[in-house]
C-alpha cells in the first residue's frame, strides 16, 4: 500500500474491540485447521448459492481463512485500522457492540457486493478482508480530524482508497498466495468493503453518540 499510515497497533495498547476483531480471525482459523473441504465450503460464500437462498455465507465466510498468511494479514490490518474506529465509537460495552456490528455489516455487504458482481460464480470465497477493508475506509475518515469523522471525499480517503485500488488491481492481474488455493481472491469485495466503511461510519458514529458524530 502506498500510504504507510496507520502503523500496526501494538497488541498491548490496542483497544479491546480491535483485539476482538483480530481474535475473530485467528481463533476460528486455528479451530478449522483440520476441517475438511466440505466444512470449509459450507462456511464459505458461494455467489450462486447465495442467490439461491443460502445467505449465511456472507457472514460465516469472515471466520474462514485459506492459510496462515491470509489470517495473519487480516488480523494485523484489523488491529491497525480497527484501533481508530474503536476509539471513535467508544471503548465501553455499547461502543464495542456498535464496533462489532459495524465490522460485521462491512463484511456482509462486501460479500453481497461480490455476489452481485459474480451472481453465477461457484467459487468459494473466504476471509474477513471485506470487513477489514471496511475498517480501513472508516479509519481513513478519522485521520487528520483528531478522532472525529471527516468528509466522505477527504484527502486521506482519496489517497488511501487509490492506494487500495492499485493493490487490488495488481492482485486481480497477478493473483495472490493469500488464500493458499482455498478460495477465490475476491478483490472486488475488498473495494466494496472499503466504500461501505467510508459511507457507514457516519451513521454508526451518530449512533455511538455526540463525541463520535461527523463534522458538519
Amino acid at each position: 500500500m502506498s500510504d504507510p499510515q496507520p502503523r500496526p497497533e501494538p497488541m498491548f495498547n490496542a483497544p479491546w474491540p480491535a483485539l476482538l476483531a483480530a481474535a475473530a480471525v485467528i481463533f476460528p482459523h486455528i479451530l478449522l485447521l483440520k476441517a475438511d473441504d466440505a466444512t470449509i465450503e459450507s462456511l464459505a460464500l458461494i455467489p450462486h448459492d447465495f442467490w439461491e437462498g443460502r445467505w449465511t455465507g456472507a457472514i460465516t465466510m469472515m471466520f474462514v481463512h485459506g492459510g496462515w498468511v491470509h489470517a495473519i494479514t487480516n488480523a494485523a490490518f484489523a488491529l491497525a485500522f480497527g484501533a481508530p474506529v474503536a476509539r471513535l465509537l467508544g471503548l465501553n460495552g455499547r461502543g464495542g457492540g456498535i464496533f462489532c456490528l459495524f465490522y460485521l455489516a462491512c463484511g456482509a455487504l462486501s460479500g453481497v457486493g461480490y455476489a452481485a458482481i459474480h451472481p453465477d460464480s461457484m467459487n468459494a470465497v473466504v476471509g474477513a478482508s471485506g470487513a477489514v477493508s471496511g475498517l480501513m475506509g472508516a479509519a481513513a475518515r478519522t485521520m487528520d480530524y483528531q478522532g472525529r469523522v471527516g468528509p466522505v471525499l477527504g484527502p486521506r480517503v482519496i489517497s488511501l482508497g487509490l492506494g487500495w485500488l492499485v493493490v487490488n488491481l495488481v492482485m486481480a492481474v497477478t493473483g495472490s498466495l493469500l488464500t493458499m488455493g482455498a478460495g477465490a481472491v475476491a478483490w472486488e469485495a475488498h473495494l466494496v468493503g472499503f466504500v461501505v466503511g467510508v459511507l457507514l461510519i457516519g451513521p454508526f458514529a451518530r449512533w455511538a453518540g455526540p463525541r463520535a458524530e461527523p463534522e458538519a
